[in-house]
């Protein structure tokens, strides 16, 4: 009887996905060739790559920047979070009053037995009691400037908010764009909070409210940024005109000292951002604005220590 040898089987040819071992592919990872199933196909300039060999090309690569150092971004996500932040504030004093007594910028003041806010003493009667930065209230020095006046009254009425809110989605977008986001949300309320350290400074028995600080920092980023990048000099120029002729009609009308505060904050961040050395800007750029915030804030505990 003649031998007759064993069948022997087919070598399977079915291929799964290194990720979905269940999930039959014959596709390849150009880069690492290993097959994929559709789930894990990444679009490649040529083929397709795996979810590692995605990740591991994006560390290889170096990011782009803007002029200035900051992350590129297409939506001014910042921008967004501060006109919504301005708004629910203002919506919030609507319901409550009182919350611009509570939280509006005031470096000193008397809160009255009665309820009642009065003129800082030093030397108070009794039931009287500190309010303000000298009271132990710091966050008013940023809670301020997301606050604006009532709708009836001041000179300005609702036309405080948007007006702000209006400089705000013009400027803000702008500036986040060249600066990226983190730099812009430093300038912002670094801004902010100088204009908030110069009344405590000058008018410390005044109560402000509004982010005109902040928007007047932005405007002279704004100023510093184009010179910069050699922008069409008559346009830049006549807005910094207009910024200065406001900040001298507005002397009269309303915290002048807030303004003044917030551009001289924004003129030396953005002259940091725009004229760091490449070779170490990251370091210089958070450097300054470390050095500035540690001014502001040795500014306002001797002015709070002095008036105690």
């Amino acid at each position: 009887m003649p031998f007759e040898e064993p069948a022997v089987e087919p070598e399977s040819t079915v291929t799964t996905c290194y990720r979905h071992t269940k999930v039959e592919c014959h596709v390849r990872c150009t880069r690492c060739d290993r097959y994929i199933c559709p789930d894990c196909m990444r679009e490649a300039a040529v083929g397709h790559h795996c979810p590692e060999c995605v990740r591991e090309g994006a560390r290889s690569v170096r990011q782009a920047r803007t002029a200035f150092g900051g992350r590129i971004t297409t939506v001014p996500a910042v921008t967004y979070a501060l006109l919504a932040l301005n708004v629910l504030a203002y919506v919030a004093e609507l319901v409550r009053p009182e919350i611009v007594d509570r939280f509006g910028m005031l470096g000193a003041g008397l809160a009255g037995p009665d309820g009642g806010h009065y003129v800082w003493q030093a030397v108070h009667p009794p039931g009287f009691s500190a309010e303000g930065v000298v009271g132990g209230e710091w966050y008013r020095l940023l809670t301020g400037a997301f606050l604006h006046l009532p709708p009836t009254e001041g000179t300005f009425g609702i036309l405080h908010i948007v007006m702000n809110m209006a400089v705000l989605w013009n400027l803000g977008r702008q500036m986040e764009a060249q600066l990226g986001p983190l730099r812009f949300a430093a300038l912002y309320l670094l801004s902010a909070l100088g204009g908030s350290v110069l009344v405590l400074l000058l008018a410390p028995d005044s109560l402000t409210v509004g982010a005109s600080g902040a928007l007047f920092g932005l405007g002279a980023a704004y100023y510093v940024v184009s010179r910069r990048l050699g922008a069409h000099l008559n346009q830049v120029n006549r807005f910094m005109a207009g910024l200065l002729l406001w900040l001298l009609i507005s002397a009269g009308l309303t915290s002048w000292q807030g303004h003044l505060g917030g551009l001289l904050a924004g003129l030396a961040v953005t002259a940091a951002y725009a004229y760091a050395p490449r070779a170490r800007r990251s370091w210089v750029q958070a450097g300054a604005c470390a050095g500035l915030l540690a001014l502001l804030v040795a500014l306002a505990v001797w002015k709070a220590a002095a008036l105690a």
